[in-house]
């Protein structure tokens, strides 16, 4: 009997908390003025920080355009720009509208950039997977995107780039060339005839 008093009591005490809100409720979205946002939020530097700012660049980048060449685009990304962080943007793929117009990437959405950097002006990226599962065709166009954004983005950091390197999991690969050639050092050069005129 005591203890169907206790739960009858607990059911109850939940009915009863199940009717209540801590947060209260409106029917339409309320403005919060400036004045009432904690913690710095809305401030110019990056909260906990000693005046620390982040700042953002458009940075281009290389897709493939309607025709099959490779296209100039661009992504917001933080200042200065890192290869690694440009190239997972890269692999994003084309915007809604961008789709909308015809463009598309070769990359595979499930890539993924194990490391990217420069050193001694080459770039060196590392992927998790290779590449070779592609058909040829858009092996190449992947390796053109690549090798291309990874060199505009050395432009921006005033890096002369003399081609990028690909490895898987740290093994360097072999990368296929617009025609029958493969190389292992790539350069912009290598890509010409792929860019849209």
């Amino acid at each position: 009997m005591r203890k169907a008093r206790v739960l009858l009591g607990l059911m109850v005490g939940a009915l009863a908390l199940a009717g209540c809100s801590l947060v209260p409720t409106a029917s339409s979205p309320q403005l919060i003025g400036p004045k009432h946002v904690p913690f710095g939020l809305l401030g110019k530097t990056i909260p906990g920080t000693n005046h620390g700012r982040v700042r953002f660049i458009t940075q281009p980048v290389y897709i493939v355009d309607a025709t099959g060449h490779l296209s100039s685009t661009s992504r917001i990304v933080p200042s200065p720009p890192v290869l690694e962080s440009v190239l997972r943007q890269l692999i994003i793929g084309p915007t809604k509208i961008e789709s909308g117009g015809g463009y598309t990437s070769a990359l595979p959405k499930n890539l993924i950039i194990l490391s990217a950097s420069f050193r001694g002006g080459i770039g060196y990226i590392d992927l998790g997977t290779t590449l070779s599962k592609l058909p040829r065709s858009q092996e190449v166009l992947a390796i053109g995107q690549l090798v291309l954004t990874a060199h505009v983005v050395g432009l921006t950091l005033g890096i002369e780039v003399k081609g990028i390197e690909i490895t898987v999991a740290g093994v360097v690969q072999n990368s296929p060339l617009p025609g029958d050639h493969e190389a292992n050092l790539v350069t912009t050069q290598d890509f010409q005839r792929l860019l849209n005129s």
